[in-house]
């Protein structure tokens, strides 16, 4: 009998802390090594990033414009309204179920497309619309100045969807914290608490959590030394502002989470009128194990892979158990 693995895998840190390093190593090794030692089928992978760059450009492009921005307060600033992290939600929660489905859509325009999917997302979590208010002019020029972009977004979307989920597992990437100095718990829309209460129920019921553990100052050092101002849509190289590293990132929930969760071990989740124990396992990245992971896999170092493989054993180990 073939050994249970984990349906779904929320893979939570702060910014630059290892998680697309851990993801890159995961797909790195054979499909039975992840059964094995992690409990983890062939991974299937959903991110939220991909949005953020994109909200990001839709910026750049409308100030190139001569037009205001609609989601950011400035190219190296926060959200205008903090609300967008639960639109991020909205829209994995929207690509987690065009995946079970395989839904595969042809629009004439991908970009407008993507126009259309932000604003639903926006107002699912009480956000206002923002580019069906923009002239008709404007939002058509924009729309062809984004559609390479959406167009990659959504055929790599498309090429992503397995023929069935069974036996594999699927992992959800995001970051999500507070303020330096903000006590706890952090005040919605911010942190974990919030953007796992926008998950959907069909995602909670099969998940849990693997946090990749680093101290806010840490995530500053490695957030700075990863970044590639010539690759800012990579999920390997792209940086985060320091004013956002501070402001949004300054500080995280998960400690808070778990010290106060109805059972030991998981964290509490309350959505849609339910309450879920997600399962949480900690690797341990205080002390940098993953930075290694970025180089050509002939150069990883055999002591530098067995500390991750061991730190992440040990984690999903925990999650296993307490998954039953």
């Amino acid at each position: 009998m073939a050994e249970k693995t984990l349906d779904i895998v929320l893979l939570l840190a702060l910014p630059a802390s290892g998680k697309s390093e851990v993801r890159r190593y995961l797909k790195s090794l054979p499909p039975e090594v992840c059964r094995r030692d992690f409990h983890m089928g062939e991974t299937v992978q959903l991110d939220d990033f991909p949005y953020v760059h994109l909200m990001r450009r839709i910026d750049d492009e409308l100030a190139e414009l001569g037009s205001q921005r609609v989601y950011f307060q400035a190219p190296d600033r926060p959200f205008q309204n903090p609300l967008d992290w639960g639109t991020l939600i909205a829209l994995v929660n929207e690509d987690y179920a065009d995946l079970l489905g395989r839904k595969v859509l042809t629009p004439a325009s991908a970009a407008e497309l993507l126009f259309t999917r932000l604003d639903a997302a926006s107002v699912a979590v009480g956000a206002p619309r923002r580019l069906a208010t923009l002239p008709g002019e404007l939002r058509g020029t924009l729309a062809v100045k984004l559609e390479r972009e959406a167009r990659e977004l959504l055929d790599e979307k498309h090429a992503s969807y397995p023929q069935s989920l069974e036996g594999k597992t699927l992992v959800i990437e995001f970051a999500r914290g507070g303020a330096e100095g903000s006590s706890f718990p952090l005040a919605a829309p911010f942190g974990y608490q919030y953007s796992l209460s926008q998950l959907s129920p069909a995602i909670l019921e099969k998940a849990s959590i693997l946090y990749v553990w680093v101290t806010p100052e840490e995530s500053r050092r490695k957030n700075f030394a990863r970044t590639d101002p010539n690759d800012p849509g990579s999920i390997l190289h792209h940086g985060v502002p320091i004013a956002v590293m501070l402001g949004d990132y300054g500080c995280d929930d998960m400690d808070h989470l778990e010290a106060t969760s109805g059972q030991p071990g998981t964290v509490t989740v309350t959505a849609a009128g339910r309450t879920f124990h997600l399962p949480v396992g900690r690797f341990d990245n205080r002390v940098d194990k993953t930075s290694f992971l970025r180089a050509e896999k002939a150069d990883w170092a055999p002591a530098d892979v067995a500390a991750v493989h061991d730190g992440l054993k040990g984690a999903l180990d925990r999650i296993a158990a307490r998954r039953g």
